[in-house]
């Protein structure tokens, strides 16, 4: 097991109604900001929830925060912040309106030039205005760890960074408020969750079994309780598992002492920021490729996730690492997510842009740092 140090200051207010938790949570005093997406949180009760428990406050608010958040919009709730002094922000939404408000919350107080070098040249973040979360999709963890991912429409981009300083100051997690949300979100945050454990498990031994088993048992939950989700609006202990596996999924727990791959996550960052595609859908395809093209780096860990996940007893270790690829491949598909590039419309010409985009950035990607652009070309090749 690697050296590690953990610290993780979320203070997480979880289960039934507890969006009137809000009225002690956020400060009494601040002026806050109130950033969402698309406006289902004015639908679905959330927003009346929300604005029950801090009447009275100063409360403004800024929408439109797109899925996999965009810098251009993201730059206007900045100028919001700067110039309604505001100094508490609540993400109301999933991942993406959760780390476009720790971007905002970030920029809103970064003087050092171009706010897009924090995310192109890692630009040290040494303030950020304070932020509380209120979760409604569970998928990206982004609730309870200090990453967060932005896409940027001029330069075709989608990049990621990480400071301590956006870590929120809490998160409420109802999973009543997952209720209403469509069949596409829900299996979308059952893959990212399941991607996200796995870039972590899927790697080389350091014998860490404790890590090991806590990521697996998160995975074999996604597995039993997928089909509950999906086909139960209203199983509450469903949702409320799958919310508490993507928050666990991603909280910095699983990765002590080991040494994660998140080269799914960058190459898949790269076809949504080409082609548009749902964060979780580009996982869902290269998720696959990797782990077949890493098949004698990854057989181990991986036929052991077979056996523990799927049960599959094949003697050979190969054989049962190849069985556990197809049977992961085929729980994406149950979900109703495509995992094939083809399935999106994506082609040979849309692999040759991923691959001159790693070409010029010289990346070497995966937990040994042995794909590069070539390496990557191949494993897209696969998913074709």
């Amino acid at each position: 097991m690697n050296n590690f140090v953990y610290h993780n200051p979320v203070k997480i207010i979880f289960g039934k109604g507890t969006i009137k938790e809000l009225a002690t949570a956020v400060p009494a005093d601040a002026r806050v900001l109130m950033t969402y997406g698309g406006g289902s949180i004015k639908k679905n009760g959330v927003y009346d929830q929300v604005a029950a428990a801090l009447r009275g406050r100063t409360v403004l608010e800024f929408g439109g925060i797109e899925p996999n958040p965009r810098y251009e919009t993201l730059m206007k709730a900045v100028e919001m912040v700067k110039g309604e002094k505001i100094d508490f922000l609540l993400a109301v939404g999933g991942g993406s309106v959760i780390d476009g408000t720790k971007f905002i919350a970030a920029v809103a107080r970064y003087a050092k030039g171009d706010p897009w070098d924090i995310l192109a040249k890692n630009a040290a973040i040494e303030d950020a205005v304070p932020l509380g979360v209120v979760l409604t999709l569970p998928a990206t963890g982004s609730e309870m760890n200090c990453l967060a991912v932005v896409s940027r429409d001029a330069s075709q981009e989608k990049l990621h960074f990480g400071s301590p300083f956006v870590y929120p100051k809490f998160s409420i997690l109802d999973p009543e408020v997952t209720y209403s949300l469509p069949k596409r979100q829900l299996a979308n945050g059952i893959v990212d969750t399941f991607v996200h454990v796995m870039e972590q498990y899927a790697t080389h031994d350091l014998n860490t079994p404790l890590q090991d088993r806590q990521a697996l048992a998160i995975v074999a939950t996604l597995v039993e309780i997928a089909p509950k989700v999906l086909s139960d609006r209203m199983d509450y202990d469903a949702r409320a598992n799958l919310m508490w596996c993507a928050t666990q999924a991603l909280n910095g727990l699983l990765s002590c002492g080991t040494e994660g791959d998140w080269a799914t996550h960058m190459i898949g960052h790269e076809l949504t920021a080409f082609f548009g595609i749902d964060h979780a859908q580009s996982l869902a395809i290269v998720l696959p490729g990797v782990w077949e093209h890493q098949i004698f780096n990854k057989a181990e860990r991986l036929a052991s996730y077979g056996r523990i996940v799927w049960g599959l007893d094949q003697a050979n270790t190969i054989e049962r690492a190849r069985a556990a690829i197809e049977k992961t491949e085929i729980f994406f598909i149950s979900l109703g997510i495509g995992t094939r590039l083809i399935d999106y419309g994506i082609n040979e010409d849309g692999v040759k842009k991923v691959i001159e985009r790693f070409r010029g950035r010289g990346t070497m990607l995966g937990e040994l740092k042995n794909l590069g652009a070539d390496e990557i070309g191949r494993i897209l090749h696969l998913r074709l």
